[in-house]
């Protein structure tokens, strides 16, 4: 009886030694006698007891590897290049990852720096910054072909940052600065220049109007005037005594003007009216007849 007691419990610890749960994300290689068997995945499974071990256990979740290097763009400006490489194992090829490849990070690692060192010199350094997402690509391209021989996927390369040295950063900042004051101060020269044309167009129209409304003015004082004359004329005046009764309205108007501006400056004239209208207006006469006589 004790003896078939423990022959059951050695069954039971055989069959409970025989039975293993694969976590899901995960995959174990399983060896029989140090020789490859089988791959089993996510589940309850069995396998014999002292001839078959459990070899490793896969995680068949997305791992990233930071690339961290130095090189030298086409201009020979040295940059500091960051990638971010997303990789798994492959479900396919779960026993090729683990056979054929030690140290995964590592020779990912390995492939990228000199998927980069390949990539980068090829381009200057505007267009390192201008092209980042097809240097990813190329980059992706390359190692995804290496590392498929060793059972492992490339899901997505990123280029993270492209730095050039703090010189350099210095010296391209001093650049900017002076483009930019370059293009305000052709700006600011521009918007002068349209500023005096605007002025000087201003200016022109202001003159041109000034000049109509003179010529205006002046038109409408002669066409009252012949109108005055018509009317003089009209009951019975002479001509002479037209133009006195004409030149006498002149006189006053403009003596009113004279009075009426503020600024006015001392003007001498004769006093008396009509008798001071009529010496200055035989003196007007006078000279306008000597300058006839002397041409």
């Amino acid at each position: 009886m004790a003896i078939l007691v423990v022959i059951l419990i050695i069954i039971v610890a055989l069959v409970i030694a025989g039975l293993f749960v694969v976590p899901q994300q995960q995959a174990y290689v399983i060896e029989r006698f140090g020789k490859f068997l089988i791959v089993q995945f996510a589940g309850i499974h069995v396998k014999i007891p002292v001839v078959d071990r459990i070899a490793t256990k896969t995680n068949m979740r997305v791992n990233q590897l930071n690339v961290k290097l130095e090189t030298k763009t086409l201009d020979n400006v040295f940059v500091t290049v960051v990638a971010s490489t997303q990789f798994r194992v492959d479900p396919a090829n779960v026993a090729t990852a683990y056979y054929e490849l030690r140290d995964p990070a590592g020779q990912l690692r390995s492939y990228v720096e000199d998927a980069l060192r390949s990539a980068i010199p090829a381009l200057s350094l505007d267009d390192a910054f201008a092209k980042k997402d097809d240097i990813a690509a190329d980059v992706q391209k390359t190692v995804g072909v290496e590392m498929s021989r060793f059972g492992f996927t490339v899901v997505k390369t990123l280029i993270t940052a492209i730095d050039p040295s703090p010189a350099m950063k210095t010296a391209m900042d001093s650049i900017n600065a002076a483009q930019r004051e370059k293009e305000a101060t052709r700006q600011r020269a521009e918007a002068q220049r349209i500023q005096i044309e605007t002025q000087a167009t201003a200016d022109a129209e202001k003159t041109r109007l000034q000049g109509e409304g003179q010529a205006n003015y002046r038109r409408e004082i002669a066409n009252g005037i012949v109108d005055q004359i018509k009317s003089l004329k009209g009951v019975g005046m002479n001509i002479n005594e037209v133009n006195n009764v004409v030149l006498f309205n002149q006189y006053l108007d403009v003596m009113r003007s004279l009075s009426e501006s503020g600024n006015a400056k001392t003007v001498v004239l004769p006093a008396s009216t009509p008798g001071g209208y009529q010496q200055l207006f035989e003196e007007v006469t006078k000279a306008m007849i000597a300058s006839n006589e002397s041409k």
